[in-house]
Order: structure tokens, then sequence, then C-alpha cells
């Protein structure tokens, strides 16, 4: 072998040894946006991570792709909503778990304390946790656990990331406490698309109302836009809202309706209820969606608020 051809496979091995270096140390497969977004913060450029649902996608009727069961296949951790949210998915991600993939339903990590129980989804949990941010703290110390528990070594860089994002999520809370505050009492009745927001209800004080049930596989019937009907009509609600991921059609009907009763409602704005915003802009984050729902309902409910939200990012969503 001559000098030069010598010279030039050590530097080969050396860049490849560099190349290697620069590599993810694991791949991670994600669900939902809301669970991508944890887990790409906390694992940094450590691991490479693919999120299956983006902008507008139905968590509840999604069904995987062949493309998305070759991705899920060949990750070394799957991180999922739980909570039958992902309900189409199920056989899938069973066949990854039994393959011996590292497969968790992040949700269901949480301590029942933080979990809501409807009566109307006959004894199962509530899976839009996200729509508190209280709660979903939680989920980001599910994450951060079990990627300490898959990585040891690097324990305390997701630590550290961990306690940067949970700051954040302290100070959504605290914008969306006081900004919904502002709300009057007697208007703090929120109606949706479905029944996504009963979390939201509970940490910020306002009667959600869904015309679908908890899941968007369920059919509103006529009694159920009457009763709703009714309700705007007494209690005088002035603003409806529909949701990217779902149909507004059943909240057309609503306004149709209390219009016919001589009650005018309008269209509050668009919400971020089962997925996030488009990817690359601040309403693609998990703190921008909240922010963006936040400041809606308050400004279509009669608060006083920022057009930009809690720092001033909101685009025209």
């Amino acid at each position: 072998m001559s000098r030069f051809t010598l010279k030039f496979f050590l530097l080969l091995g050396a860049c490849l040894s560099f190349s290697s270096s620069l590599r993810a140390e694991c791949k991670i497969v994600t669900t939902t946006a809301m669970i991508t977004d944890i887990v790409q913060v906390l694992a940094g450029e450590r691991c490479s991570v693919t999120g299956l649902m983006g902008a507008g996608v139905d968590p509840h009727l999604y069904k995987p792709t062949r493309s998305d069961i070759a991705t899920l296949s060949s990750a070394d951790i799957v991180f999922y909503n739980g909570l039958m949210l992902e309900g189409k998915m199920t056989d899938a991600l069973v066949r990854v778990a039994t393959a011996g993939k590292k497969v968790y339903a992040v949700t269901e990590l949480l301590d029942q304390q933080y979990l809501l129980e409807p009566p109307e989804f006959q004894g199962h949990y509530d899976p839009h946790v996200w729509m508190d941010p209280g709660a979903w703290r939680e989920a980001v110390r599910a994450v951060q656990g079990k990627l300490a528990e898959y990585d040891p070594t690097h324990k305390e860089e997701y630590e550290l990331r961990a306690k940067g994002y949970l700051a954040q999520l302290d100070q959504l809370d605290d914008y969306a406490l006081k900004t919904l505050s502002a709300v009057p009492k007697e208007s703090r009745i929120l109606i949706t698309a479905h029944d996504a927001f009963n979390y939201f209800g509970k940490r910020f004080d306002f009667e959600v109302r869904g015309i679908q049930g908890i899941s968007t596989e369920s059919e509103a019937g006529v009694r159920d836009i009457e009763q709703l009907v009714d309700l705007l009509v007494t209690r005088k609600i002035k603003a409806v809202f529909v949701e990217s991921t779902v149909s507004d059609r059943n909240v057309r009907a609503l306004i149709e309706g209390a219009k016919a009763r001589g009650h005018i409602v309008e269209i509050g704005g668009k919400l971020f209820s089962d997925a996030m915003g488009k990817g690359g802009t601040y309403e693609g984050s998990y703190i921008g969606m909240i922010d963006h729902n936040v400041t809606t309902i308050a400004r279509a409910l009669g608060a006083q608020v920022l057009a930009g939200g809690m720092s001033g990012k909101l685009g025209a969503a």
C-alpha cells in the first residue's frame, strides 16, 4: 500500500468516526404533536425525534400507514399519549411493544390525581390532559424519567432541559390564570366542536360543553344540538368556537339555531384541541398552542387582552 493510499484511508476513517459521533444516539417516534414537543425539547440533539401527527391531524381518527409502521418498528423508544386517544393505532403500538421496543403511554404514567374521569366517558379517563398546563408538567416529568432510564449517562442533561421547559409552563399557567380571570363570571362558558376542554375548564374555572363527545368518532344528535341552542339563548352566550381538527358543521348549526330564535352568536375563533398549529410557527409549539387558545377565548368572551398573547408572538393562526 502506498503512503498516499494509507493517508487516504486514515483520513477517511477519521471522517467516518467524526460523522458517527454527530449522529443521534437513539431514534424516538412520537404520535401527537404535544408529545413530540416535550420529547424534542428534552432530548435535544441526543436523539432523533419523528412525530407521526402534524397540524390539523385528528388523533382519534388517525390510522397508521405502512410507512408509519416501518417508522415505529425502527424506533428505540415510542412515546404516545394513551388513554385511548390514538384508538386506531392500538394494534400497531401493541405489535411494536411485543417486538421488544420501549413503548410508553405518557398520560398513563401520571398519578391518577391529575386525571379526569367524566361520567359520559363510561369509566375511562379523559385523554386531553395537555389542556391544563399544570397537569402537563407531570407529562414532562414522565418523559424525563423514561429518557433518563434509557440513557442514565445523560440523566442530568435531560433534567436540566426539563427544568427550563417546566419554568416556561409555569409562566404559561400564570398568564392563563390572569387572562382568563378577566372574563366575566357569567360569560365563562366554553362551547366547542367536541369535548376536549374538560381539563381546561377545571383549571381555569370554566363551564365547558362539547357538541360531540370526548372522541370525535361520536356523532352529535339533533337533541344534542337543540339542548345547546337552548343554553346559548337562555344564558345569552355570545360566542362559540371551532377547532382546527374538527369540522365546523355542528358549530354552525348551533349558530343558525340560535339565530332562528332571535339570538346572535358569533364564532369566537378557531382553537387548537387535538393538534397544534403548523410546524415552524409559534402556534406549532405547545406553549404557543395554549397561548393562542387562552388569548382567543378570553378576547371572544369579553376580556381585554393583548393581540400578541403572552409574549407578543401570536400570529393570525
